[in-house]
């Protein structure tokens, strides 16, 4: 590997390389911007110990809940022109906001209260010779008044519901002594898995282990060596990892939705829209000119208005900010049909997969426990390794 260009390496490789380089510089300050994108579970983990024990000063950028609320004892919010700084991690941080905005709103309450009582004043005694001074005196006071603002938050949260679809066959997947290889190299052997109709699967193991190479067999993208049956009825909606390059360039963000929205939703296409951040002029721009995120985000909502009963998702959260992984977890928790996900993000999967399947050294195991059921498993495991 040492002598193999970077270029043939995967994104998560070449992630990994760079902050190779920059942890060896041993900086005073290590700035990092969105560094788990692409990254695998344990590659995440060994970056978090690294940065807990070894790093002097850290700042990031990152939507990865778990990982910043692991590292980071500060946050700082940008909003409305204004700078926060709490000395906090994130997830104290947000009630920590929260106790903010309550403030804010009745400051804001109480102000607007004041100034309908002034206004109403004015208003009654402006032409009254005898309150001549007083009517002026308080046009003054409103004119000088500084307004309080109350933050802005995002109150476009719309509850997501899949379309109704056809109910599947009991197993939408069965796998059996399933092997696959490029050239020499084997990715998997003799592996196995049944996926139950409604179950909530997650694929997790290290970069090049096979996780993406398994749904692309499951789509019948590749070919493969033993059996691998989808089951009677089952309707895939499928989120690659390059999804969002596959959208209509010069359609219109509206349009792409508008061309695929039926029923009841189709009412709703800007609430939809405005619930992944896109509203006003943002809904009449080209494919073309939007950002990597603003794709993945409009690829996503394409999914989820597919009538599908098996959803299979490829690191579907990478670009995503946190309010819209909540609005796809949420959707997804309410999902009647089956979901299997491939994905690094701790939080996006806790709560969401209730069993897990690793794959690694050629191999894929089967865990009949949530992710942090199988993250406190791994870590015994790692122990006993050490102990051996």
């Amino acid at each position: 590997d040492f002598n193999r260009p970077t270029s043939e390496f995967s994104g998560g490789w070449r992630m990994r390389i760079e902050l190779a380089k920059i942890l060896l510089q041993k900086p005073d300050l290590i700035l990092l911007d969105e560094p788990t994108n692409h990254m695998d579970i344990e590659s995440i983990q060994w970056l978090e110990d690294f940065l807990i024990n070894s790093a002097k000063a850290v700042m990031v950028i990152s939507h990865d809940r778990a990982f910043v609320d692991n590292i980071t004892n500060r946050t700082i919010e940008v909003t409305m022109g204004r700078i926060y700084d709490y000395k906090a991690k994130y997830s104290d941080y947000l009630e920590l906001r929260k106790d903010r905005r309550i403030h804010q709103q009745k400051a804001y309450d109480e102000q607007q209260k004041m100034i309908a009582e002034t206004q109403e004043f004015i208003d009654r005694f402006k032409g009254t010779y005898s309150k001549t001074l007083q009517v002026q005196s308080r046009v003054k006071m409103l004119e000088k008044l500084e307004l309080v603002e109350v933050d802005e938050v995002d109150t476009s949260a719309l509850r997501l519901k899949f379309p109704p679809s056809p109910r599947s066959g009991q197993y939408p997947v069965v796998v059996e002594e399933l092997s696959k290889s490029y050239g020499d190299h084997v990715v998997f052997k003799n592996a196995g898995m049944v996926i139950e109709r409604g179950q909530k699967v997650a694929f997790v193991g290290k970069n090049g282990e096979g996780k993406s190479t398994m749904i692309k067999a499951i789509m019948k993208e590749i070919d493969f060596e033993g059996k691998l049956e989808v089951g009677h009825n089952v309707k895939v909606g499928y989120f690659a990892q390059n999804q969002a390059s596959l959208l209509d360039e010069n359609l219109t963000v509206f349009e792409t939705i508008d061309h695929i929205a039926v029923g009841d939703i189709r009412t709703k296409i800007k609430d939809l829209l405005g619930a992944f951040m896109f509203s006003g002029d943002n809904t009449t721009k080209k494919v073309k000119v939007l950002s990597g995120g603003e794709k993945t985000r409009l690829a996503m909502i394409k999914l989820l208005l597919e009538p599908v009963n098996v959803l299979i998702l490829d690191e579907p959260t990478n670009h995503l900010d946190m309010k819209t992984k909540d609005i796809i977890k949420t959707a997804l928790k309410d999902f009647a049909g089956t979901l299997i996900l491939v994905s690094h993000d701790r939080d996006f999967l806790d709560g969401l997969a209730t069993k897990v399947f690793e794959f690694g050294n050629k191999r894929v195991r089967e865990h009949f426990e949530d992710i942090k059921g199988f993250l406190e498993f791994k870590k015994m495991e790692n122990l006993r390794e050490i102990e051996k």
